[in-house]
């Protein structure tokens, strides 16, 4: 890679990390998608700067042709925008190629969610007679009621935890904060958990830690949920962000507003919340092709 976009990049970096307040996470992942198209591009001899509308098209029908999903080309493609709108702003590239160039139509994904009768078997799986037991209850009690994603429960500290207001902050996408209600049942099982905890493991400041004192990962989540929902042998796929899904599914399903939703789970745009709504109405036609004599 020449020395000119090496430069672009890290500036590039550090613009997203200070001015846009963009996780760390996104901006490797941008700078991965950048670095993927610079490469195939400099087999054709062009730099960066030199880039038209048709050497874009040419990148997304060979990643396409590699066999990689709409969704994944989609946000390789949501990269290098970022990226030329960041040249354009230094003047560096007098013009934008991606302007000519839109995003492949994706198919549309119905999040995964578990059932009533599911979600209540699951609460019931831990031993909360153990420490680790009564610690991955109040985990899955936290993730079914706040909603909120895996990476923002990793992250809780214990005086994120409002006992009284009955609620978590949480530091979302684009380090934003937010105050999420969570339920008697999941600030109960928090504090039986930290008054336990205390004996045998100390004071600590994370919310939930591992056997080795120390703060809980995503993976980690992933794990212990994956042992519980073995046990119960259903037939879905169930991730901590089933249960975000799962949360937003119950709300609506239950007449909660559409715009309540939204600011619990953190989403920028209403849109992306609006899934829920095919969710609840497939519900609704499943219901209504079992009990309506003329279905």
């Amino acid at each position: 890679m020449e020395k000119h976009t090496e430069n672009n990049l890290k500036k590039f970096a550090v613009y997203l990390e200070y001015e846009r307040n963009v996780s760390s996470n996104t901006i490797i992942a941008y700078n991965a998608d950048i670095r993927e198209f610079n490469k195939f591009i400099e087999k054709s001899g062009i730099s960066l700067r030199k880039v038209n509308h048709l050497n874009i098209r040419e990148y997304l029908a060979f990643l396409l042709e590699k066999g990689y999903g709409k969704s994944t080309v989609a946000r390789k493609l949501a990269s290098l925008r970022s990226f030329y709108k960041y040249l354009m702003k230094e003047k560096v590239v007098g013009k934008n190629p991606l302007i000519y160039v839109s995003t492949p139509k994706q198919e549309e994904k119905i999040p995964s969610f578990l059932e009533l009768e599911e979600i209540i078997e699951l609460l019931k799986m831990p031993d909360r007679r153990t420490l680790m037991g009564l610690r991955d209850a109040a985990i899955l009690e936290v993730l079914y009621g706040s909603g909120i994603r895996v990476s923002e429960l990793v992250n809780l500290d214990i005086r994120n935890v409002d006992i009284i207001g009955g609620g978590v902050k949480v530091i979302g996408k684009g380090k934003k904060e937010r105050l999420v209600p969570i339920g008697e049942k999941a600030l109960s099982c928090i504090e039986e958990y930290l008054d336990r905890r205390r004996e045998t493991q100390g004071e600590k400041y994370a919310l939930f830690l591992n056997n080795k004192a120390d703060r809980i990962t995503a993976r980690g989540i992933s794990r212990l949920l994956s042992k519980y929902v073995k046990i119960m042998s259903i037939r879905k796929h169930v991730t901590p962000h089933t249960l975000r899904h799962t949360f937003a599914t119950h709300l609506l399903n239950a007449g909660c507003d559409l715009r309540a939703i939204q600011e619990m789970l953190g989403h920028v745009n209403l849109s992306t919340t609006q899934i829920y709504t095919h969710l609840s109405t497939q519900r609704l036609k499943k219901v209504y092709n079992k009990s309506h004599p003329h279905a």
